[in-house]
Order: structure tokens, then C-alpha cells, then sequence
């Protein structure tokens, strides 16, 4: 998934090779492969509204020292030429401007098929418009800097960019092992990403609630580092609640903020 805040260069090259590093499974498990063509996800659990997250990362190195993101997710279901879409808004804030990231993405509500994705960090855009046939640059955004990248799919994919919306769709369940074919628009190639049902636990939320979550694990080698991902997400809305990473010895955490969060949106996203 997409984690690009701005932190120092040693830590984005980990997170870089974090992300890119292919999964380790067994291949004698059951994988449930998650394709567009078998409609295995369940758009109807994808809600739309906002979603408030408040990120922190750890360096054991600087036991003392926390950097904070707030990112906001905003899923609204539109209509483009005579079908429903999702249109999905995220702005990321952290500590300075080089922080601040927006991402723009559209996909059919039938099946969250990507149509159109776009991003900008550090003032640079890339914008891409996608089928289930291939990803191109999208010559109508004027200052694209993703303008002339083309690359043609053996297969449909998802927006890994839109990952947390992925696992809120997807058929959770006791001992259920997934394959995902992600894409990072932009980059190489799509791939299977494999996410396993671990287990469950309740967890307690800010009005101290009692909510029975799935755990969705995902852990992957690279160079000799070893990186893990796990999720939790809740077995009745199907809510994704929390988050924790390692990796190099690091730490990254993501919680859901309440729905009295304040839209800082509506003061300053004009």
C-alpha cells in the first residue's frame, strides 16, 4: 500500500523496499483469489462518508521523538455516464507542507474496477487514467507528469492506493487466505498480494465499545528485512479500525479517529 509521508531518506528507502517486497506463503494453503471477473468483493460494505485516521510512526533509534499524520479518506458515490461510481478524496497532513499529499481516485461501484487515479506530492502530479486493459497517462491533466507512462495489464487489477477500502469489501472469515492483484499506479507491474485471516479480537474503541474484529496479516521479506502488516476490521460494518507495521525494527500505526473528528476540510481544504 501507498505510505509515502515525508520522513527522512533512510526511512523512505525502507518503506520503499517494504512495500515492494513480494509476500512469502505457502503454496499448499487455499488462496481465495480476489479477480475483477469473479466479483468477489462486496461493494454494498464499502460505506460511504469520511474516515479519519490518525497515523504515527516509531523509530526505536528515537525512543523520544513521534511523527504524526492525520489522513482523510472521503468515499461519495457518484454518477459518470450513466453508471454509479465511488469517487474517493484522500488529503494526508503531517508536520510541514512537504507532508501534505492529495490522491483522487474513481472506480465502478459494480465491482471497484479502477478508472481513474491521480496524486499529488510535493507539488508534482501524476495522473492516470485506467481500464482492465491498461494504465496510461492522462494527456487532458496539464501539468501530468506521468504524461507519457503506458503499461498494458496481463490481467485486471485493484488500486493498491486504495487498499483499506479493499479489505473492507473483501468476504472476511476464520482461516480465509487471500490474493490480491494490486497495482501502484505508476510503478512496475500489478502483483498478487497475500493477506491471511489470522484470527479475531475485540478491540475497544474511543466510547469504549466492545467491537469483534478480524485480524488480516500480511508479512513479506526483501534483502534480508523482514515486514509485517496487520489489520484489523470488524466483523459487523466491516470497518477498517486499525493498523500496526514493522519493519526494519520500526513501527507504523493507524487508528481510526470518531466520527466527532473535525473535517479540517471544511476551515482550509478550500
Amino acid at each position: 500500500m501507498k505510505t509515502n509521508c515525508t520522513i527522512p531518506a533512510i526511512l523512505i528507502s525502507l518503506l520503499t523496499l517494504f512495500l515492494s517486497a513480494q509476500p512469502k506463503y505457502t503454496l499448499a494453503q487455499q488462496v481465495d483469489t480476489i479477480r475483477l471477473k469473479d466479483n468477489r468483493l462486496n461493494t454494498a460494505s464499502l460505506k460511504p462518508g469520511l474516515r479519519q485516521y490518525m497515523v504515527y510512526f516509531q523509530n526505536p533509534k528515537s525512543p523520544k521523538v513521534m511523527r504524526f499524520w492525520l489522513w482523510l479518506r472521503d468515499t461519495k458515490v457518484e454518477t459518470q455516464n450513466g453508471q454509479k461510481i465511488f469517487v474517493t478524496n484522500q488529503h494526508w497532513y503531517g508536520g510541514d507542507t512537504a507532508s501534505y499529499r492529495t490522491v483522487y481516485s474513481i472506480n465502478k461501484a459494480s465491482d471497484f474496477s479502477p478508472i481513474y487515479h491521480s496524486e499529488t506530492v510535493n507539488g508534482k502530479n501524476k495522473s492516470f487514467n485506467w481500464s482492465n486493459q491498461k494504465i496510461v497517462g492522462a494527456d487532458t491533466v496539464a501539468v501530468n507528469t506521468a504524461k507519457t507512462f503506458s503499461l498494458d495489464f496481463t490481467a485486471p487489477c485493484y488500486n493498491w492506493n486504495l487498499d483499506m477500502e479493499t479489505f473492507e469489501m473483501l468476504p472476511l472469515a476464520a482461516g480465509k487466505t487471500f490474493a490480491i492483484n494490486f497495482y501502484d499506479a505508476g510503478y512496475s507491474k500489478p502483483e498478487y498480494i497475500i493477506y491471511k485471516v489470522t484470527g479475531s479480537e475485540i478491540i475497544t474503541t474511543y466510547d469504549n465499545q466492545k467491537v469483534d474484529c478480524w485480524i488480516l496479516f500480511n508479512e513479506s521479506d526483501n534483502a534480508g528485512r523482514h515486514a509485517t502488516e496487520t489489520f484489523w476490521i470488524s466483523k459487523k460494518n466491516h470497518e477498517f479500525l486499525k493498523e500496526e507495521d514493522n519493519f526494519a525494527g520500526m513501527y507504523r500505526y493507524k487508528v481510526k479517529m470518531p466520527a466527532a473528528a473535525v473535517n479540517v476540510l471544511t476551515k482550509f481544504g478550500k
